[in-house]
Parts: structure tokens; sequence; C-alpha cells
């Protein structure tokens, strides 16, 4: 109702046109060196766009995956079905996906941030320019194996010379499944200890007699004892960390 009432309201004050407001809508300047640059209300219209995305982007492009799906798995390992919450995992994930990135943030800040606020670069130079950066780091974590997978399966064997010139469609999703895989092997050392003690303490409980009380009730508060001796939260923010030669 209020959208309707506001489309009204602007159909029946035909005085009030875009062109009084300020900015003009669509301007596409020709700069010195052959390239164009658009006006300043477009650009803002591709940022705004890019927001909408930039979820998609922070799985697809940092560390963040590999970190979400480790803690995730270590919850269910330790049998805490809603401790820590998805909030406070997801807020971990997020901070630690910063600290990760921070070099590469870094990079893109110099080579394409500055640059374009200092007007030295058009924003689709500095576009280019900050891809770079993020290419590198995702290369450094993407296997080959996912790389020549997807390769395959675009139909572009034979037609990319090297990995500089591999184009995003393609490193994205090779990208976000070597983390996937990264992160389940991370996942699978993590659940062996909780593993092991949710046998003893069933073996135990079997060897007594006491097959009707559930082993989970029992190995839980030991599972998180060991956990805490062994400074778990320090070792697995570490590991993560370490994966990415942080």
């Amino acid at each position: 109702m209020i959208r309707l009432l506001f489309l009204c309201f602007l159909l029946v004050m035909p005085s009030l046109s875009w062109a009084e407001v300020g900015l003009p809508a669509v301007k596409l300047v020709t700069n010195p060196d052959g390239s164009q640059e658009y006006s300043v209300s477009l650009q803002i219209l591709f940022i705004m766009t890019a927001l909408t995305l930039l979820p998609a982007a922070l799985m697809m492009m940092t560390s963040f995956t590999r970190i979400v799906v480790v803690l995730a798995i270590l919850r269910q390992a330790i049998g805490l079905q809603q401790t820590p919450s998805n909030q406070i995992m997801i807020g971990m994930a997020l901070f630690l996906t910063l600290f990760i990135m921070t070099p590469t943030l870094d990079r893109v800040n110099q080579v394409a941030l500055q640059p374009y606020l200092n007007e030295e670069m058009t924003s689709v130079q500095a576009v280019e320019a900050a891809s770079g950066p993020i290419r590198d780091f995702m290369l450094a974590q993407t296997r080959e194996d996912d790389i020549n997978l997807f390769v395959k399966l675009a139909g572009r064997e034979g037609t990319i010379d090297s990995l500089e010139s591999l184009p995003f469609t393609i490193l994205m999703p090779a990208f976000v499944t070597s983390e996937l895989k990264t992160a389940f092997q991370i996942g699978f050392m993590i659940f062996i200890p909780f593993l092991i003690v949710d046998m003893v303490v069933a073996s135990v409980l079997m060897a007594m007699g006491m097959m009707m009380l559930s082993p989970i009730i029992i190995s839980l508060p030991f599972k998180i004892m060991l956990f805490v001796m062994v400074d778990g939260w320090a070792m697995i923010m570490g590991t993560l960390a370490a994966s990415f030669g942080i």
C-alpha cells in the first residue's frame, strides 16, 4: 500500500522531474586515452547492485567457506547442537576471514582503491587491478585437478594458455570445490579424537550393563573437558589460519 501511494504521488506531481534533482541519469565520458567513464549516478547504481552480490562473493572468493564448514563440523563432533549458536559461528568466521584476507585486501587497497580515489585510474581499470590480488589468493588455494575439471566442463580445453588468463567463471567454482574438500579433510581430523571418546564411553557402558543409558550424555562432558584441556579453540583457529599460509 505504501509503495502504491508513493507511485501515485510521483504520477500526480509532473513538476518534479529527475532532471531538476541533480545528477544526470546516463552520461558517458570518453577519456583522452580512449577509455570511457560512466557518470557518477550510474557508478552508484552499479555499486548498489554489486552489494546484493556481496554474500555470494564472500563465500566464493574468500576463506569464509572453509572456516564456517570446519566450525560446523567441530560443533557436530563435540555433540553440541546449538552451542555456539549460528550467529556466534558466523561472527567468528567473518572476523577470522577478515584476519586471513587482510594481506590481500591491503594489496587491493594499494593497487586499486587508492589510485581510483586519487583519480589516477578509471573505475574499470580499478576493478581489473583489484582482481589481481584476489585471483592470486584464489589460485594459491585451488587444486589443479579442480581447475582442470571445470575447464573440461566448460569446454575450454586447449584455449587457456596460463592460470593468469583463467576466467573467474571457472576459477570461482574450482576454488569453492577445493575449499570444501580442504574443509572436510580438516573436519575429519577433528572428528577422530571425539569419536574415540564416544567409542570408549560406549564400550564402558556396555561392559557395565548400562545399555539403556545414552553414551552421548556421558561422553559430552568428557569431550568438552578434552577440548578445553588441549586449548581447542586456539588450535582450531591456528590450524585454519595456517592452512591458508598465514
